[in-house]
């Protein structure tokens, strides 16, 4: 037997409001076409993914139909393609079906999900065809069973997992993050609490974290694998591989192979303007140290740029506006998208032989205060209500976000 091992595909996601976000849409698209051709050309017996499918649980009905399209071949070579829900993918509204749900009872994927028995552990019944739901399903003599995102008490959940499978040969794909190895700060289980994993599972196929690692046991023996993300879907994942597994199952033994997919190129780069006594010799610096560090030279694709300023400067921050710094930018590297993050401390005259250094976080901060605490009915309440008002800036920022999670700050 022979299958790909992919996770963390986060359909739908993009820079909204962005130049750039009918072409950031569509790179998830083209990352999971590309695996799903070679699916058919390497013609494997199914398709794991690992969870986080999607990048919310209420997608568009535009990323259904790409979703769909995507899948196709799949379908029309008879490869089944064997799904897990991810946290990304969960709909807060369990009373109507969801879109994986529905992939499931169309026949695109085969969504995995266990039921649970009154004590409180698991029961991995077979997958139906006809209602698309089921714990387990049987590939050429695999026995693979699903689990999706069950959060940070992950860990106490293994013995019940372990407990509720009798069968041999198998294989587990569960979305969980293993701590020391995943960079997501929720939704991971203690390195000790995966190990019994190994005793019941030949092939642990993990999801959540989009970094790729391998758990081995405390003998050595590799048993669990995350491939990561094959798309970089944020910031901070510039330098990780990217890619997904093409595993061999002989004689019991799983072998897996890493390879590599074609990520669109990601900077992240500090630029230092120390110094600079106005905007215009600010401007320059900045151009001068980005073209310097952002190479675009082997990839003609658009770059996505992330770009942090750091220094005292003699003139006040806002002078470096984003929509400024994304014009002269646009003339020299032409990114995709850019994100801008204004590290700058002002430097001003505070009194004879002394100095003040306000970073622009600290001046946006007194302008909330100034505002919250000009209504009466906010007094006694302006930290707390700067500290609101400053993270739904910033969840906003990111573009990702849904309503749910902005409602989700305010609770």
């Amino acid at each position: 037997m022979r299958f790909i091992h992919t996770s963390d595909i986060h359909l739908g996601k993009t820079y909204r409001n962005s130049p750039g976000e009918a072409e950031r849409y569509a790179d998830f698209f083209c990352c999971l076409a590309a695996i799903v051709t070679d699916a058919v050309h390497e013609q494997v017996d199914c398709v794991l993914i690992g969870g986080d499918l999607f990048h919310v649980g209420q997608i568009l009905p535009k990323t259904f139909a790409k979703t769909i399209e995507t899948l196709q071949p799949l379908k029309d070579a008879g490869i089944p393609c064997i799904a897990i829900e991810g946290n990304h993918d969960w709909i807060h509204r369990r009373d109507s079906i969801s879109w994986m749900e529905a992939l499931s009872q169309m026949g695109y994927i085969r969504l995995l999900r266990p039921s649970r028995t009154e004590e409180g552990g698991y029961c991995f019944d077979t997958f139906d065809e006809e209602t698309g739901m089921g714990g387990h399903i049987k590939i050429d003599g695999v026995n693979i069973y699903g689990l999706g995102y069950i959060g940070a008490q992950a860990g106490g959940h293994v013995e019940r997992i372990c407990e509720a499978v009798t069968t041999e040969n198998n294989l587990l794909l569960f979305h969980v993050g293993i701590w020391s190895y995943s960079p997501v700060e929720i939704g991971n289980m203690k390195l000790e609490e995966a190990h019994p994993l190994a005793e019941k599972f030949g092939y642990v196929a993990l999801g959540h974290g989009h970094k790729p690692y391998v758990i081995e046991t405390p003998e050595k023996k590799p048993y669990a694998f995350n491939p990561g993300s094959p798309e970089r879907v944020n910031f901070g994942e510039e330098k990780y591989d990217k890619g997904y597994y093409l595993v061999t199952v002989e004689n019991g033994e799983f072998t897996p192979e890493f390879r590599n997919t074609s990520p669109r190129p990601m900077f992240v780069e500090a630029i230092e303007l120390e110094g600079a006594e106005n905007a215009d010799q600010a401007l320059d610096m900045f151009l001068e140290q980005a073209t310097a560090k952002v190479d675009t030279s082997g990839d003609e694709r658009q770059p996505l740029l992330e770009l942090k300023l750091t220094g005292r400067v003699g003139f006040h921050p806002f002078e470096l506006s984003r929509e400024r710094l994304k014009l002269v930018l646009d003339d020299l590297i032409t990114p995709l998208h850019v994100e801008i993050k204004n590290h700058l401390s002002l430097v001003s005259s505070a009194g004879e032989g002394e100095t003040t250094q306000k970073s622009l976080d600290e001046i946006e901060q007194d302008v909330l205060r100034d505002l919250i605490t000009s209504g009466s009915d906010y007094q006694g309440r302006e930290e707390e209500l700067i500290r609101l008002s400053m993270a739904l800036r910033d969840a906003v920022k990111k573009g990702d976000v849904d309503g749910d999670d902005l409602l989700a700050l305010l609770e």
